[in-house]
């Protein structure tokens, strides 16, 4: 791990343990056993959102390029595997050289990626190990070649933020582009709740231990001494706040030590941590987000079973 992302772990993680009610930062979940976990959820078959998202894109990839036109540069927020840019790509006409640049918190995601784009000779990979924000910054502060921009931000990872969130990143996503350029956002769907819940708390136990992976990564990285067996996972839907939450439950009352924090974290039986949430959308409502940042909306595509939508928006 880098110093810059080491100091920003142990601020992170410094502040949120010391909060009431305790969370844990969700981007951390991303580590390299983290990144891989994730990757097995995708596939589980509770977990339809990937498979989902994918058909769509197989299905209308060339009329998302047909309705641009001229794309000079991608520009991936949150790339995971790589799997569904390829898609992408292959829609592409290969006759011009194409920047494509894929921003990862995780080096374990950034490198599956460089794998995915060898089938394209064409492309010139540029991979930023980065949170969003500073990953966008150093994507858009030179613009080189000619052509339009395109950004991707998949896989409904603007449901990890929360309304307010997800508004600001819209809005500096929209910030240095130009007219004509646009962004393909993916988003899950609302669904019924026992099929969301499904999703997030698997009968294999993949979601669990992705989530109990936090701990352990705090314990190498931080010299703590969490016991990830003495917590379960849980997975709520607050119909509330139209989200899906993670959440370690402690079984028993314990103490665990942080040593490179000097911090003692102290809980109760049944005491929670909450690691993630993840918002769920009508498709007026992700139509409605990209509009109030600035975006007109190009087109929306919803699978047959109104899992999941993809949105292009375009700057007029």
């Amino acid at each position: 791990m880098a110093p810059t992302h080491r100091a920003e772990l142990h601020r992170a993680i410094d502040g949120a343990l010391r909060e009431h009610p305790k969370r844990l930062p969700t981007a951390y979940l991303y580590d390299a056993v983290g990144s891989l976990l994730f990757e097995a959820i995708c596939e589980l078959p509770q977990y339809r959102i990937k498979r989902a998202e994918k058909g769509l894109l197989g299905a209308h990839a060339a009329e998302l390029v047909s309705r641009l036109g001229g794309v000079g540069r991608i520009v991936e927020l949150g790339s995971g595997s790589g799997d569904k840019l390829d898609l992408l790509l292959d829609a592409l006409p290969r006759e011009a050289p194409l920047d494509v640049v894929v921003v990862d918190i995780s080096a374990t995601a950034l490198e599956l990626s460089r794998q995915s784009m060898r089938r394209h000779p064409h492309v010139r990979l540029h991979t930023v190990e980065a949170q969003y924000g500073a990953g966008l910054a150093h994507a858009t502060a030179e613009r080189p070649g000619e052509g339009r921009t395109l950004v991707l931000f998949l896989g409904s990872n603007i449901g990890n933020f929360d309304p307010a969130g997800a508004a600001a990143l819209l809005a500096d996503i929209r910030a240095p582009l130009r007219a004509g350029d646009a962004l393909l956002l993916g988003a899950d769907l609302i669904k019924p709740e026992a099929e969301l819940v499904l999703a997030y708390d698997d009968p294999v136990g993949v979601t669990a231990a992705f989530n109990k992976n936090l701990l352990q990564r705090i314990n190498v990285e931080l010299d703590a001494d969490f016991d990830p067996r003495a917590f379960d996972h849980l997975a709520l839907w607050n119909a509330e706040a139209g989200r899906m939450e993670m959440h370690l439950v402690s079984r028993v009352a314990q103490t665990a030590h942080v040593r490179a924090l000097d911090l003692t974290v102290t809980l109760g039986a049944n005491e929670r941590i909450f690691t993630e949430s993840s918002y769920k959308f009508a498709p007026e409502g992700i139509a409605e987000l990209g509009r109030r940042a600035g975006f007109g909306v190009g087109a929306q595509w919803i699978d047959g079973e109104a899992l999941f939508a993809s949105t292009l928006f375009v700057v007029e």
